[in-house]
């Protein structure tokens, strides 16, 4: 069973020429929605003034707390207003309640998360990323022989990528030993039971494609280069054989012509 939390908040300012031009009240109402039903759900207003708070409600509590002087007075007048009460109540319901439609599709759209695990040379470790994976909610763990890692371990934030979901890269610091097994575990929302991927020390399948097609045009260039010397030798003994067969004659033995 998930436990499951969102928060769904709404935020109104409004500026004040009582004071100055830039002075401002701010009225924020939030909704937070948990349990695996959502079935707890709590209602908060905050009431700001220059980005200092001033009074809070609380629906878990059912009242106003102040934060100033003044605003002490104000809430002990709508604590003990029915009126103010009924008002919240109703707040509560349009804001919260009336969400819940909507939260509950939110909650549905999960994406699982596209796993890659490598090596870095410089320095020595092991890098495991998550793509692609809605809610945000994620846990990376790394397991030596199906022991859990707790040293050597850093991870980065989960951030979006752009496009709505998230990703998120964890590292372990890493020197290889013959025998020793590795293991990426995953563990998200949309995933019925943790996701592991194993270290292969060996190359992967993309860089042996790489070193083949590398050898291969290795190996081609290099036919091409022993046609090319064969095919020079044979033209160059053909050259010597035409002049072995030839007879040469100083010019002055050369009799001249009508001369018998």
């Amino acid at each position: 069973m998930h436990i499951n939390s969102f928060l769904f908040c709404a935020v109104f300012s409004l500026f004040s020429p009582v004071f100055s031009a830039e002075d401002f009240y701010q009225s924020r109402g939030c909704c937070t929605f948990r349990g695996p039903n959502f079935e707890d759900t709590e209602f908060i207003i905050k009431f700001y003034f220059n980005e200092n708070l001033m009074m809070e409600y609380n629906s878990t509590r059912g009242n106003w707390t102040g934060s100033t002087n003044y605003s002490f007075e104000i809430v002990k007048t709508w604590n003990s207003d029915p009126y103010a009460a009924l008002t919240r109540a109703l707040e509560k319901k349009t804001l919260c309640e009336g969400s819940l439609d909507y939260i509950r599709d939110l909650d549905a759209l999960t994406s699982a998360p596209t796993i890659r695990l490598k090596a870095v040379k410089q320095p020595s470790m092991l890098v495991c990323s998550a793509y692609n994976f809605y809610p945000k909610q994620i846990k990376i763990t790394w397991l030596q022989n199906g022991q859990e890692v707790t040293s050597g371990i850093s991870s980065s934030l989960a951030r979006p990528d752009g496009e709505f979901y998230y990703q998120i890269h964890s590292y372990l610091e890493f020197t290889p030993t013959h025998g020793e097994n590795i293991t990426c575990m995953v563990e998200h929302y949309s995933l019925s039971e943790p996701a592991l991927v194993v270290w292969d020390p060996s190359l992967p399948v993309a860089q042996r494609i790489q070193i083949a097609v590398g050898l291969c045009g290795l190996m081609l260039g290099f036919a091409v280069l022993v046609c090319g010397l064969i095919y020079y030798k044979k033209k160059s003994a053909a050259y010597m054989t035409v002049c072995q067969g030839r007879v040469m004659i100083p010019v002055e033995l050369i009799p001249p012509d009508g001369a018998s």
